[in-house]
């Protein structure tokens, strides 16, 4: 856990690997070479005699059977937080350990573990984070082999937003059980506020760990079996301790539709999309192009004050959660999550208001009916269509913590120094005869030049540039998921990368919705950018869209993956679904119509890191 690097003893390599190892190292960041000291050390306990291997020290390995593996699944980072938080508490008591995030874990391992324990998040409606795709197909398919002499538990993260709450814990967590593991505890579900679950499952299976475990050797810090490192210190600036950037710029970046020429007229088509640049100035937060940028927003003024009227309560009010006391108006504006629904506030909700029909919603032997109300309602049409009785305090206490946003970020530092751009979509709409927002995109969108925004780094180790720059990249980013492959153009170009750089972009017209319009133009010019294709739905009778270009180009395509390309895809995760099925059909057709194949072939590519997608 040490920051300092110890002495190491003479190298076992010779002159050729080490000018082999010294290239791939060459570059890496931190995150990268933590993975890698992870990944080389679970490789090192498949080549025999695992006992005789040892670090500075003279630390013998831990078997399997004397340790605790930690597994993580985690699109957002609150998975592998959590799971760091446990392989620390553990290494801390003593106990042999190994973090290993599920991408990087060899499933042929799996047979032979003792101690399992898995913290896994769940993306959209029950799908696994995309690092974990691998590990979920291997588990649920046939290859899985049977497994009583493991035991586990399972740590689940989701969003009752949702109406398949942590879907893919649940049926790991029941897959596990069925290839006969025993579970230690019963899995552990956590929503926004996951700390109120996490806790206490963490202290739960930490004392089991520390009862099955109490036979083994006490492991030193060089120990091999904790030789899969946590995280290093990162900088002073955090999720729960944002660093306040000033804003630079907020310009709207989504065109006007022209309309003639006599008037000068324009049709605004309801489409707000702002790049905003923000000064990391001082701050020490590094990043790479495909993280993202962690913000804090304040909910709108409107839509705390609709909340205040719909409960007919008093915002001035003090409330005391905790060790906290604040106004109602600030418990809304700022601790509480305003826009996104749970399935325990509307429970409790439904039996303040006593109303049958929303009780009849919340029936588990009728999903879809919850799920279409938490996909069109806000908190506010609730209050409004099923008036209840609520007081402060319960107010509070039912509502879900404010939940901090992502966005992917749009530069890289190699070019625009100590900034960060971010690419965000303006969410306005009318719904049940009200005009609506999205709670942190309207904040974002009224932040002047000189504010200040709480803002911390999310690193996304998964989706960034090959490591190789002579490798070819394909990236599909339609609307703002084009944002980091405006980061991954800049950073290759200023980084003189051999490779070439092909850009699938999509939007519903050209005039209005061209991202970065001139900003592509000019790669293309400057050879930054090497192919661009490009799909506007809405500017001709048949809708188009990323999935169909891909499908146009689909023998082009397959040349570049079958000569080394990297695949990217950014955005919606319906549109991640289509565009994966293209990839299917794509695969499929080059390989002699064979799914299942090209199944696999995708397969491969995500578990190389040749396939890396950021839906949400």
């Amino acid at each position: 856990m040490s920051a300092a690097s110890p002495a190491l003893p003479p190298s076992p390599l010779n002159e050729d690997r080490k000018v082999l190892l010294a290239r791939l190292v060459d570059g890496l960041d931190a995150p990268s070479l933590w993975w890698l000291s992870g990944y080389t050390a679970g490789l090192a306990q498949d080549h025999g005699a695992p006992q005789l291997a040892v670090l500075p020290g003279g630390a013998p390995a831990a078997a399997p059977g004397q340790r605790l593996t930690v597994l993580y699944g985690s699109q957002t980072g609150n998975a592998r937080r959590e799971a760091e938080k446990l392989a620390q508490a553990a290494e801390a008591a003593g106990l042999a350990v190994r973090l290993v995030r599920t991408d990087a874990y060899p499933t042929r391992e799996l047979a032979g573990e003792r101690l399992l324990y898995l913290v896994i998040s769940t993306q959209g409606e029950g799908d696994p984070p995309d690092d974990a795709i691998g590990f979920t197909e291997f588990l649920l398919g046939k290859r899985a082999p049977k497994l009583p002499e493991l035991k586990f538990a399972v740590l689940g993260l989701g969003d009752t937003s949702y109406a398949d709450f942590c879907g893919i814990a649940r049926k790991l967590d029941t897959r596990l059980a069925e290839l006969g593991a025993q579970r230690l505890a019963d899995p552990a579900f956590a929503d926004l506020d996951i700390d109120t679950v996490a806790a206490p499952w963490r202290e739960q299976v930490l004392a089991q760990a520390r009862e099955l475990l109490k036979a083994a050797p006490a492991a030193p810090a060089t120990h091999l079996a904790t030789v899969t490192p946590l995280r290093p210190a990162s900088a002073a600036w955090s999720h729960e301790r944002p660093f306040p950037a000033e804003v630079l710029a907020n310009q709207r970046i989504s065109g006007r539709e022209f309309r003639g020429t006599g008037f000068r007229q324009y049709r605004d088509d309801g489409k707000d999309v702002r790049h905003l640049e923000l000064s990391l100035e001082g701050s020490g937060l590094a990043y790479e192009p495909g993280d993202a940028l962690g913000i804090r927003h304040r909910n709108p003024p409107a839509l705390v004050e609709a909340v205040l009227q719909a409960t007919r309560l008093d915002g001035n009010a003090p409330v005391t959660l905790g060790e906290e006391t604040l106004s109602l108006h600030e418990w809304l504006a700022t601790r509480r999550e305003l826009t996104r629904l749970s399935r325990p506030f509307l429970a409790a909700h439904a039996e303040r208001s006593g109303a049958a029909s929303l009780a009849r919603l919340l029936d588990p032997t009728q999903p879809a009916g919850l799920a279409a109300l938490l996909a069109d309602h806000q908190l506010v049409d609730v209050l409004r269509r099923w008036p209840a009785d609520w007081d402060h305090q319960a107010l509070v206490a039912a509502l879900r913590p404010q939940a901090q946003r992502l966005y992917s970020i749009a530069s890289s530092r190699k070019r625009v120094g100590e900034e960060a751009h971010l690419t965000v979509d303006v969410l306005r709409y009318q719904a049940h005869g009200h005009d609506h927002a999205g709670a942190a995109s309207a904040f974002l969108a009224a932040l002047d030049e000189g504010a200040q925004l709480p803002v911390y780094i999310e690193p996304n180790e998964r989706f960034r540039v090959p490591a190789d720059a002579s490798r070819d990249i394909i990236m599909v980013g339609p609307g703002t998921g084009v944002a980091p492959f405006r980061g991954f153009v800049q950073e290759r170009a200023e980084t003189g990368a051999g490779g070439r750089n092909w850009l699938f972009f999509g939007a519903q017209h050209f005039n209005t919705g061209f991202l970065y319009q001139v900003e592509w133009q000019e790669a293309l010019q400057r050879k930054e950018l090497h192919r661009l294709d490009l799909a506007f739905s809405r500017d001709q009778a048949d809708k188009v869209y990323v999935q169909h270009r891909l499908r146009e180009r689909g023998a082009e395509v397959y040349d570049w993956l079958q000569g080394g390309a990297h695949l990217y895809v950014c955005g919606a995760i319906a549109m991640g679904k289509d565009v994966h099925a293209a990839l299917l059909e794509i695969v499929a057709a080059h390989n002699g119509g064979d799914r299942d194949a090209a199944a696999e072939y995708l397969t491969t590519l995500q578990t190389e890191g040749r396939y890396a997608r950021d839906v949400y």
